[in-house]
């Protein structure tokens, strides 16, 4: 379970209920909580959307796309009904920031789910956590049925004659359901597996209505960003970029956690001051800067800010904002074959690129960290990975191959290094380190 932690550089908008029993509503009332809702009832749908523009608030679940603009592509008149979309499958691997939401701030995700309904017109919303959350899923259906109890929601919300239902549901722990489409598919009792698009959510969606998905984090951020006011929020971050983000800092730091930081924080800043350094005194060498589908950065590469245009200069991707930090007694190799196990694990099988890509990659890695590679691998390895990148219904085979692209590219003489039968120079014995 992720801690809570704390730093100076901290600007808590997002957390700043987090530990203060805001789980509770009469809490969560007491603290501010729905009078954001209250007052994008009163100014209706176009002022909601103006807000949520100037705001620059950018997906936080890892597309980055900006949640105002995204909002207005629903077509104000539709023949079926619109639906909201909570997307709290939260499985990227080094990705721990919405378990706290829905841990400590509940009402934050359904308060942002009410607005995000009175900005479409939908009545609608569904709040969709990942199967591992069995846990959390009681306390987010604790603080619906409170917020039924109170009137926030139900068929007048608020005393006002605007209906809003809210209902929880959970996954079955599958990855790929953290692609909206898929996530829209196991939602309506299918098989998780991609649509093809186009149609769009926003226009063909969830039961074939206009949907609106967005991450559990960006829902929660909503109602802060009414509460100051979207250009005000837009400040705290950067360019682009507007407000904090939630990023869990994890792997070989001694203060790992989830910090919110201002969008634009420096990385190496984050590592060494907010993270307080390498674990031991060991020196870095590689951050994945965004979850483990991002491609993994090199020491002298992670000079950078923290937001999606910066880490995508980069050559990387600010993703769902998992940054693991990897020290120099690390194989990357072995990690390289975790992550692609990962990958070949999840996959749902329903494209060819991915489905035999990943476990190609998979059964190269293992051959190759086990001593008995060649070096043709590294080339296959590669040829490999850029054979999956845009070929697939979803992001997950570009999920697998971009950090391989990586590894491979950045760390070919450590690959070299596993070649002629040696064994991991980083692992005492073989066998555990395949594992």
């Amino acid at each position: 379970m992720p801690r809570l932690v704390s730093h100076p550089d901290e600007v808590k908008i997002v957390s700043r209920r987090f530990g203060l029993g805001a789980d509770k509503i009469d809490r969560y009332v007491e603290l501010g909580g729905y009078e954001s809702a209250k007052k994008c009832l009163a100014q209706g749908p176009d002022w909601i959307i103006n807000e949520m523009k100037a705001s620059s608030l950018r997906g936080r679940g890892g597309a980055g796309f900006p949640a105002g603009l995204k909002w207005s592509f629903v077509p104000k008149q539709s023949a079926k009904p619109k639906y909201v979309l909570v997307n709290g499958d939260e499985s990227e691997p080094g990705t721990c920031k919405d378990h706290l939401i829905f841990l400590h701030d509940p009402h934050a995700v359904i308060e942002g789910t009410i607005i995000a309904g009175l900005a479409i017109g939908a009545k609608l919303g569904f709040i969709y956590l990942r199967g591992e959350y069995r846990y959390l899923l009681e306390i987010m259906e604790k603080a619906v049925a409170d917020a039924y109890a109170k009137g926030f929601l139900g068929k007048n919300i608020f005393g006002s004659e605007t209906e809003f239902q809210v209902i929880t549901h959970s996954g079955a722990g599958a990855y790929e359901v953290g692609e909206e489409s898929a996530l829209m598919e196991s939602l309506e009792g299918k098989r998780g597996v991609p649509r093809i698009k186009p149609p769009f959510p926003a226009v063909v969606g969830l039961y074939g209505g206009p949907t609106v998905i967005n991450n559990a984090e960006t829902i929660a951020t909503v109602p802060h960003v009414i509460a100051m006011g979207g250009a005000a929020y837009a400040e705290v971050g950067s360019p682009r970029n507007g407000g904090t983000r939630l990023f869990g800092i994890s792997g070989h730091v001694e203060r790992p956690g989830v910090y919110e930081l201002p969008m634009g924080y420096n990385l190496k800043k984050m590592i060494y001051e907010v993270a307080g350094g390498i674990r031991g005194g060991r020196g870095l060498k590689a951050v994945v800067p965004g979850g483990s589908s991002t491609p993994v950065l090199l020491p002298e590469e992670i000079d950078i800010g923290m937001d999606f245009d910066q880490v995508g200069k980069a050559g990387s991707m600010l993703g769902s904002g998992g940054v693991v930090v990897i020290d120099d007694q690390t194989c990357i190799v072995e990690f390289a074959l975790r992550s692609i196990s990962f990958y070949q694990h999840e996959s749902c099988g329903w494209c060819i690129p991915c489905r035999e890509g990943t476990d190609w990659l998979k059964k190269s890695m293992m051959r190759f960290h086990a001593g008995f590679g060649e070096a043709k691998d590294i080339d296959n390895i590669q040829y490999l990975a850029e054979n999956m990148l845009g070929r697939t219904f979803c992001p997950l085979g570009d999920a697998a191959a971009m950090p391989m692209l990586g590894f491979v590219k950045k760390f070919r003489k450590e690959f070299e290094e596993h070649l002629n039968g040696k064994p991991c120079p980083f692992a005492k014995h073989v066998e555990l380190a395949v594992i």
